[in-house]
């Protein structure tokens, strides 16, 4: 007896309204019904999410269930209604497709009729994989156009905040929290304490926060800062860049935010609003300050967290034999603590250490004497490299790229003959014109980076001859002089786990190291265990 292939489906709905949970529930038993009508197959699993976007797999539970199990061969065959309900993204349409190939597992879009197992089927796939991904970036870019526009209506787009309410698209005053708003001011304003004061105050006397777990300083500065509470509204503070990703980023320029002056009942005079901002601009350092500071040390503005991007300060205290101990340490975790999310979803502090100053004089001071130790070495790698960049061919051939646009456009031609011949419908042509043309626009580029070739060959000999230059006048440098490493130093990217990365502005990679520390005082030592090379 012949086995039966083992068949599964998977469907998708975006939302989880009421309408569509019931095309779900229609779809589920659709698939059911028609794998059980054909006695050659063994009903696997109808796999489902429900109330997630297309875009992006990594939310997609079932989804990447239903990968695990083709992996474990639990299943032959996926039917799916369209590409569009697989995914609206073309890389993770193409990818999964082509991993499930592989492990000889096929994909059937039934509306598409478009079966991974054909041989013309990734191509045919990729066409209409574009096109879903094309239709899901329309579409953000509609709501995104219609959200703009309510925002200029005065419709708020947010949630719950303390002092108001979110009702309809409109900002109603709870009167149960004014007391707290209008006291934080009062505290700061006029008995000019600082957010930190307020923050242990409103703990002390019991007064709950809104939409964090406990008052920060953080908490009272953004009731300080928030235009709402003077009446006026600030609408994008964030947007999202990539429709694929849904990731929303702090909107810093990036797009036009939305301002209505006036817009909703205030709980702050204009005139406490402006005197606190006042206030608020007076306490923090001042632009010259900053530089100022940011100049004070060998490495400041230099030291970057490798595990959350932010810089590291400064940190230093006096021990009790009267010696100054300096550290420093990510401004994240200094100012938030550890790594945690606050109560709009965005994450803050950090968990990386903080290194002691000496530990990255001698992490400094070991890849300078490497470089000065190993110059002829690193010079002479450098001039091959120069050799293998003028060895290259400069002169690429277009010809076969011309070829093909000329065959792309036979294909468009005969395709209209197709349509006038009944064979495919308009809309077929439509988007098969499309295909040809995104590869006609590929070809086209890659013709203009031919041409273009030998300038960049020219381009990258020229920075390496520079780095050679540079090179060999630091050969006289002080290894052990820090006044001078602010000349040469790049950056340093400090991670977890005792390591760190050099980058010096004389060579055109980074110096990984792993190192250890011992001891106390005058007996404090430190090793690097272990050096690697990181490419730029």
């Amino acid at each position: 007896m012949q086995n039966k292939l083992k068949v599964a489906a998977y469907c998708r709905v975006s939302t989880d309204k009421e309408d569509q949970a019931n095309s779900l529930s229609s779809q589920i038993k659709y698939f059911t019904d028609y794998i059980s009508s054909h006695p050659e197959w063994q009903m696997c699993e109808v796999y489902y999410d429900e109330g997630i976007s297309g875009t992006s797999i990594k939310r997609r539970v079932s989804f990447n269930r239903m990968i695990q199990d083709a992996i474990l061969h639990k299943m032959d065959l996926i039917l799916t209604k369209e590409v569009s309900r697989f995914a609206r993204n073309t890389v993770d349409t193409l990818s999964y497709t082509r991993k499930l190939k592989e492990i000889g597992v096929g994909v059937f879009f039934m509306n598409d009729n478009i079966d991974t197992r054909d041989s013309d089927g990734e191509l045919r796939l990729s066409i209409m994989a574009s096109i879903a991904q094309e239709e899901s970036r329309k579409t953000s870019e509609r709501v995104k156009w219609g959200q703009k526009r309510r925002m200029e209506q005065g419709i708020v787009f947010g949630r719950d905040m303390l002092g108001y309410h979110v009702k309809n698209g409109q900002l109603f005053i709870n009167s149960d929290e004014i007391d707290t708003v209008k006291l934080i001011y009062y505290k700061f304003l006029n008995e000019e304490k600082g957010t930190h004061v307020i923050a242990r105050e409103l703990r002390e006397a019991g007064i709950k926060s809104k939409r964090v777990k406990d008052w920060t300083n953080t908490s009272i500065l953004r009731v300080l800062r928030n235009e709402k509470y003077v009446g006026d509204l600030c609408q994008k503070k964030t947007f999202t860049p990539d429709y694929l990703s849904h990731t929303k980023k702090y909107n810093r320029g990036h797009e036009d935010m939305i301002y209505l002056k006036d817009h909703h009942e205030a709980i702050i005079s204009r005139d406490t609003w402006e005197k606190t901002q006042v206030e608020l601009s007076r306490r923090s350092p001042s632009g010259d300050q900053k530089t100022k500071h940011s100049n004070r040390y060998w490495c400041s503005g230099k030291l970057i967290c490798g595990d959350c991007g932010q810089r590291f300060v400064s940190r230093t205290k006096k021990l009790k034999n009267g010696s100054i101990y300096q550290a420093w340490r990510c401004y994240a975790a200094a100012t938030h603590g550890t790594s945690k999310t606050d109560s709009f979803g965005s994450g803050m502090g950090c968990d990386n250490a903080s290194i002691n100053e000496s530990e990255l004089l001698h992490c400094v001071e070991h890849v300078m004497n490497q470089i000065q130790t190993n110059k002829d070495v690193i010079i002479k790698e450098m001039l091959s490299e120069i050799k293998s960049v003028q060895a290259m061919e400069t002169d690429v051939d277009t010809a076969p790229f011309y070829a093909k646009i000329e065959s792309l456009n036979d294909k468009k031609r005969r395709a209209i003959d197709l349509v006038l011949d009944g064979t495919i419908t308009r809309e077929d042509l439509k988007q098969q014109a499309a295909f040809y043309d995104s590869e006609i626009e590929s070809l086209r580029q890659r013709i203009v980076g031919a041409e273009s070739i030998n300038v960049i060959h020219q381009e990258q000999i020229e920075g390496i001859q520079r780095y050679v230059t540079e090179i060999n006048g630091m050969m006289g440098f002080d290894s052990k002089n820090k006044l001078l490493y602010k000349e040469v130093l790049g950056k340093i990217v400090v991670y977890s786990g005792n390591t760190v990365v050099v980058y010096l502005k004389v060579v055109p990679f980074g110096v990984k190291l792993h190192y250890q520390s011992y001891g106390r005082g005058d007996k404090y030592r430190t090793i690097i265990d272990r050096m690697e090379v990181e490419n730029l």
